[in-house]
């Protein structure tokens, strides 16, 4: 009994060493100098380009770059919010910014409401054209050429002065002021 368990044992063993000996001399079956197409019909080198020999053609590198350099949107609130901190970002580099902050002391040191209102035209172009510098796409410049509009309307005054501010023209308010109301209750 004990004479065929090791009969068992060994015949087991044997035949995985003659299989492991055969599965690696098997792996030098073909030299690397066989040629397996060497019966068939080979098409020319002109008719197949050399780039393309089995797969599909591929993208250039600069429409990969376009693919993949664009943020996929993530909604009208993501995208607003991506660009106010954007925003943020540049603004918080422009507050160190020498050329910034001289303009802006100048602006604050006018001594007439005129000559502070043209200052700080000069300092919100300064300021935007810095910001629009350093910005990264298109977007952010769009958005901040509004903000500079929008700074630059408020120091407009049309009525004060129209033969100065007229470029920046500001809409009538809509509506009747608050001081007729009382006179004509004051008539009652």
């Amino acid at each position: 009994m004990f004479s065929s368990y090791v009969l068992r044992i060994g015949s087991i063993i044997l035949a995985t060493l003659v299989g492991t000996a055969l599965i690696a001399h098997g792996q030098d079956a073909a030299p690397p100098s066989v040629d397996l197409y060497s019966g068939q019909n080979q098409p020319e080198a002109a008719a197949t380009p050399s780039y393309e020999p089995n797969g599909p053609e591929l993208p250039e590198i600069s429409q990969l770059d376009q693919t993949f350099s664009k943020p996929k949107s993530l909604g009208k609130d993501a995208d607003a919010l991506r660009l106010h901190v954007e925003w943020r970002q540049l603004k918080n580099r422009m507050v160190n910014d020498p050329a910034v902050q001289a303009a802006k002391a100048f602006a604050q040191a006018a001594r007439t409401d005129l000559e502070k209102r043209n200052r700080l035209r000069d300092y919100y172009n300064i300021y935007y054209e810095r910001m629009s510098a350093l910005a990264t796409n298109a977007e952010i410049k769009l958005a901040l050429e509004e903000l500079k509009t929008s700074h630059q309307i408020l120091l407009a005054q049309p009525r004060v002065r129209p033969e100065t501010d007229a470029s920046m023209a500001v809409p009538a308010p809509t509506g009747t002021p608050a001081h007729k109301h009382k006179k004509n209750k004051l008539k009652k």
